[in-house]
């Protein structure tokens, strides 16, 4: 009998919120979700505590939501603390826009620090055989000195593409130079003008 009579309560009481929630008009309200420093914040959840329903806002930060005056909805999102909201029950209008604010939820730690080492002796050793003057400016110009790209080059096969060019680069000379001597740079005052400004540059010395 007491079960049943809980149970009553309950159900008179539920009937009676819905009578007045029916009695209430319904409210479109709409607004945007920012953080603290006025930015848009998007996909943030805003749920109906009172109706049991929710929505998630847009990558823009805005969202729309069905309520009743009185009310309370919550906003939140991963990383940001919720934060409620109450819809005003003095409302004449059946829309209403907010902008509603979400403060980052910052969780302080203490300080870890982190040694490459395990202990001392490890640090000291490696301290003691570090070579300081091996960084990457020194290994990049050890792999791209001549004796480097010449050991490379040596053990590359042969690229059909360079031959090709190679063997129509010769065949073009030979088409322009048809009925006439071929081309001598020994005589070629532009070639040897080249070859003073190298010169003088310093281009030409052994690296």
């Amino acid at each position: 009998m007491k079960h049943l009579t809980i149970l009553l309560l309950l159900f008179l009481s539920s009937f009676q919120l819905l009578a007045q929630q029916d009695n209430k008009p319904l409210i479109q309200l709409s607004g945007v979700v920012v953080t603290e420093e006025a930015f848009e914040l998007p996909y943030a959840t805003v749920y109906n505590k009172t109706l049991k329903k929710g929505v998630i806002s847009d990558g823009y930060g805005f969202f729309s939501i069905v309520c009743y005056p009185g009310d309370t909805l919550y906003f939140s999102r991963k990383g940001y603390s919720s934060s409620p909201f109450w819809v005003p029950d003095t409302l004449d209008d059946n829309r209403y826009s907010i902008i509603h604010m979400l403060t980052r939820d910052t969780l302080e730690m203490p300080d870890i620090r982190v040694y490459p080492w395990p202990n001392k002796e490890a640090f000291a050793q490696h301290f003691v055989h570090m070579n300081p003057y091996e960084d990457d400016i020194r290994r990049a110009q050890r792999e791209l000195s001549g004796e480097s790209l010449a050991f490379v080059a040596a053990r590359l096969d042969a690229d059909p593409s360079l031959a090709y060019g190679a063997l129509t680069k010769q065949q073009n000379t030979k088409i322009y130079t048809n009925g006439q001597l071929p081309q001598n740079n020994l005589l070629n005052p532009y070639a040897w003008s080249k070859l003073i400004q190298d010169w003088k540059a310093g281009n030409l010395e052994r690296q």
